[in-house]
């Protein structure tokens, strides 16, 4: 399980203006509807270029909030209406805007672009329909994250002919799609088009997510350049900036060019570090098992006047038990107890995890009791280490156990989980268990995957069941 110390939706506060900002920009400056997205004659980033009006004669049936409450819950219940909105004979559809919005929100908060993009042309055609900046930097953002930028791109043309002048934290948005697809130079275009669009340049915010984009393709050596181009423009790093680079060279293992920054931001005065920096530091020495080191900078932190969180602690935790330092996890966990700082599931995840890798079943079941004992919820994660520990072990009546424990909770299990589970079942040639938990992922609404597949596949074939495994190949292919 790998600790998240930096996340990107902290720039620019980013948890607010890149997911759901507040910006309300509703200035009009066309009174014209581009066409629907299925029929995008192009996906490039001409926004300045405005496109006659198209007249929307296609709708669906009216519909009652009833019907409605259907589209959220399948995907081919949505693909349905689609068929119905190119019926041409089929006038205007009215819906209630309170659950036609849940519908558009709900796509994007599970990264359902072709749905979310479907609801958003069926919003479009609402006649109480109010263009907003907000709604298409939220499906911007989404976009981006499912590696579509090019959708993303077009958005900023529906924009401007839907009679919007988007703003800075639209593009920003649309920097940050280009710039998580690992296509930075395009990013880096964007940001040039920015600076010739009033009021639209771009800030530090605008630039952190291009460096945090950086980090996560590895292209190191742009940062050096994005920095210089800030500074010509007079733009200073912030703590976002600096947090940012660090622990992009933290993860990579650039440890010298990491302790550079840190020592400019410390230079630098007004940006001192923080328990984000800290965390990045010691996880990053503590991931490559460099634990004095580690260990140093959590006092150099501590003196700095940093207050350590549970995640830190966390870090810690995950980095003695990497370096097989039991006796180090256990004295962390005394530190938090004496400062009443209480664990978290996490804290017990990693520590569950931990003796699951080496096999020490007797430790992961003390710590699994404990963490019941204490009043914290198991969730996914921890029951997937439990089962995958068990199968390890080949103590399969405990994987049943476990089940059972599952069905009398309310956790929220995943497509991941379920991969764990299977290729237990796949192990021992357990043909039976590995159909019964494909039904209960579809009873659970979890959609099995690649790896699902590929885990029974394997499984059929070394049982020599050759027939099996052909056929659900050929069900994959019918599927993509």
């Amino acid at each position: 399980m790998e600790l998240s110390v930096h996340d990107c939706g902290h720039v620019r506060n980013l948890s607010s203006s890149l997911h759901y900002s507040p910006t309300n920009c509703s200035t009009k400056i066309l009174n014209e509807r581009p066409p629907r997205f299925s029929k995008a004659p192009s996906l490039l980033i001409t926004a300045a270029k405005k496109k006659s009006p198209v007249p929307s004669s296609q709708g669906i049936q009216k519909s009652t909030d009833k019907h409605l409450s259907h589209i959220l819950r399948a995907e081919a219940a949505i693909e349905a209406i689609e068929r119905k909105a190119n019926c041409a004979s089929l006038k205007q559809n009215r819906f209630s805007p309170k659950l036609l919005l849940e519908a558009l929100d709900n796509a994007i908060r599970h990264k359902r672009w072709e749905s979310a993009l479907k609801i958003f042309d069926l919003l479009r055609d609402q006649h109480w329909y109010e263009p907003r900046c907000q709604t298409y930097t939220k499906l911007i953002v989404m976009l981006g994250k499912c590696k579509q930028p090019m959708k993303a791109s077009y958005l900023i043309e529906v924009m401007l002919q839907d009679g919007l002048k988007p703003t800075i934290d639209v593009y920003t948005a649309l920097v940050s799609a280009y710039g998580y697809s690992g296509l930075l130079d395009k990013a880096l275009e964007i940001i040039d088009d920015m600076k010739l669009i009033p009021d639209c340049d771009p800030d530090v915010y605008t630039y952190s997510i291009l460096i945090n984009c950086c980090t996560k393709h590895r292209r190191f050596d742009m940062i050096q350049h994005i920095l210089a181009e800030m500074s010509y423009l007079g733009i200073e790093c912030s703590i976002v900036t600096y947090n940012t680079i660090i622990d992009g060279f933290g993860k990579a293992g650039l440890f010298i060019e990491m302790e550079n920054m840190l020592t400019e931001m410390l230079e630098n005065e007004t940006c001192l570090p923080d328990v984000f920096t800290c965390n990045s530091v010691i996880n990053a020495y503590g991931n490559f098992g460099m634990i004095s080191k580690m260990e140093k900078w959590f006092d150099e932190f501590q003196l700095m006047g940093v207050t350590p969180t549970v995640m830190t602690f966390n870090i810690l935790i995950k980095s003695y038990g990497k370096a097989r330092m039991y006796d180090k996890m256990g004295y962390v966990m005394e530190y938090m107890s004496k400062r009443f700082i209480p664990p978290t599931v996490i804290t017990f995840n990693i520590i569950i995890e931990t003796f699951k890798k080496v096999g020490d079943i007797e430790k992961m079941e003390e710590f699994f009791i404990k963490m019941k004992h204490i009043g914290l919820k198991p969730n996914a994660v921890t029951y997937c280490s439990l089962v995958s520990g068990y199968g390890k072990a080949r103590v399969l009546h405990k994987i049943d156990s476990i089940m059972r424990q599952i069905e009398n909770s309310d956790v929220i299990l995943d497509t991941t989980f379920f991969n764990s589970v299977i290729s237990v079942y796949g192990q021992v040639g357990d043909v039976k268990k590995m159909g019964e938990m494909l039904l209960a992922m579809k009873d659970r609404d979890c959609e099995p995957d690649s790896i699902t597949f590929g885990t029974m596949i394997h499984a059929y074939k070394a049982m020599g069941m050759v027939e099996a495994a052909q056929d659900l190949e050929n069900k994959i292919i019918l599927r993509s």
